[in-house]
C-alpha cells in the first residue's frame, strides 16, 4: 500500500484543466485540453511529485455553474489516460464521490486503474455537496454521510485481495461475485477520506488510511490533526500508517511581474520553503500545491522550480 510516512514532506498537485471552478482555475485552462494535461503529468512524474490529483462531479446544476463551471473531467478516465504517459507518480482521486455509485462498480473501475498503473492508485473519497447531482442519480442527499461511511467499509472489502469479496451492510451487500483484475497494491490501495467537518475528521481517523482536509486555514489544522491522533490511539490504530494532508495556499516561485494575488506566497525558494515548513511541524506528511500561472509553460516552469529549489529545503530544521 502506498504510504507517505512522517520524516519527510511529500508534495503533489491537483491537476489543472480537469476541473475549472472559478475559485482556482487560471484563465488559460479554458482553452487547454489533453495535451496540457499530459505535459503537466509528465512534468510532475519527472520532477518527483508524489501524486497528481483529479476531482469528481457527474453533473453541475445551473445555479452553481457560474462558479463551479461544468468542466469536470471524469477522474477514472483522466487518471487512466495519464497513467499511460507516466511511470512513478501516484494517481489520486481528490475526491471521488463514491456514494453516487455502487461500491462494486467503484471497485471495478479503481482496481482496474491500480492494475493498469502498476499499483499507483490512491483512492480519495468524499461525501459530495451538490444536492441536484444526488437527486438526478437517485441517491439520498441527506443521507450522504452515512452512505459514505458504509461505502468506505464496502470498498475496503471490494478492493482487497479476495477474488470473491463479501460485505454485508444496511445499504449494500454482496458475496459470491468475483472481480478481476485485482489491485496490484496489497492488502489494497489506500483510501484517503476528504472533508473537514467533525464527522468527516472522525471518518478519516477511524475508517481511512489518510485525511484530505478541504480548505482549512493553516491555524485550523493542529486541533484536527490532534483529534485524529487521539481517535486512532483510542481505537488501537496508532501503529497503522496514516497520511495527513494539507492544501497549501497558492504559490509562485520567484519575483512575479504580474498580479499573483495578495494571498499567494511568492519569492525566493528559501522564502517559500520557510513559509511551508510549519506544516511538517504540525504533523502534515503530504502537501497539495497549486501554482499561479499565465500559461501551461509557466506552470511547467513553476513545477520544476519548486522541485529543484524549494523541495530540498522543506525538511530542514
Amino acid at each position: 500500500m502506498l504510504t507517505f510516512p512522517p520524516g519527510r514532506t511529500a508534495y503533489g498537485i491537483q491537476l489543472p484543466v480537469q476541473s475549472q471552478s472559478t475559485l482556482y482555475a487560471e484563465p488559460w485552462e479554458a482553452a487547454a485540453g489533453p495535451a496540457e494535461l499530459e505535459a503537466v503529468a509528465r512534468a510532475a512524474d519527472r520532477h518527483g511529485y508524489a501524486y497528481i490529483g483529479c476531482c469528481d462531479h457527474v453533473a453541475v446544476p445551473r445555479r452553481l455553474a457560474g462558479v463551479m463551471s461544468t468542466v469536470w473531467y471524469d477522474p477514472v478516465a483522466t487518471l487512466a489516460f495519464l497513467a499511460a504517459v507516466t511511470e512513478r507518480v501516484a494517481l489520486l482521486s481528490h475526491v471521488a464521490v463514491v456514494g453516487l455509485r455502487h461500491p462494486l462498480a467503484v471497485a471495478k473501475q479503481y482496481a482496474t486503474l491500480d492494475r493498469l498503473s502498476a499499483g499507483r492508485l490512491v483512492l480519495g473519497v468524499g461525501a459530495g455537496h451538490v444536492r441536484e447531482e444526488f437527486e438526478a442519480l437517485g441517491v439520498d442527499f441527506a443521507a450522504r454521510g452515512a452512505l459514505l461511511d458504509e461505502s468506505v467499509d464496502a470498498l475496503k472489502a471490494a478492493l482487497g485481495e479476495e477474488e470473491f469479496p463479501s460485505f454485508a451492510g444496511s445499504r449494500y451487500a454482496f458475496a459470491g461475485l468475483g472481480q478481476q483484475p485485482r489491485p496490484v497494491q496489497r492488502p489494497r490501495p489506500p483510501l484517503w477520506v476528504g472533508g473537514s467537518s467533525p464527522r468527516a475528521v472522525r471518518r478519516a481517523a477511524l475508517r481511512g488510511d489518510g485525511w484530505l482536509p478541504q480548505g482549512d486555514p493553516r491555524e485550523a489544522l493542529p486541533p484536527k490533526i490532534d483529534r485524529i491522533r487521539r481517535l486512532r490511539a483510542a481505537a488501537g490504530l496508532a501503529a497503522e500508517p496514516f497520511t495527513v494532508g494539507a492544501l497549501a495556499g497558492p504559490l509562485y516561485i520567484g519575483r512575479p511581474v504580474w498580479d499573483v494575488g495578495r494571498r499567494t506566497c511568492h519569492g525566493a525558494p528559501a522564502t517559500v520553503a520557510e513559509a511551508l515548513r510549519p506544516y511538517r511541524a504540525m504533523g502534515v506528511t503530504q502537501l497539495q500545491l497549486r501554482f499561479r500561472s499565465r500559461c501551461a509553460e509557466e506552470l511547467l516552469d513553476q513545477l520544476a522550480l519548486f522541485a529543484q529549489d524549494v523541495a530540498p529545503l522543506l525538511d530542514e530544521r
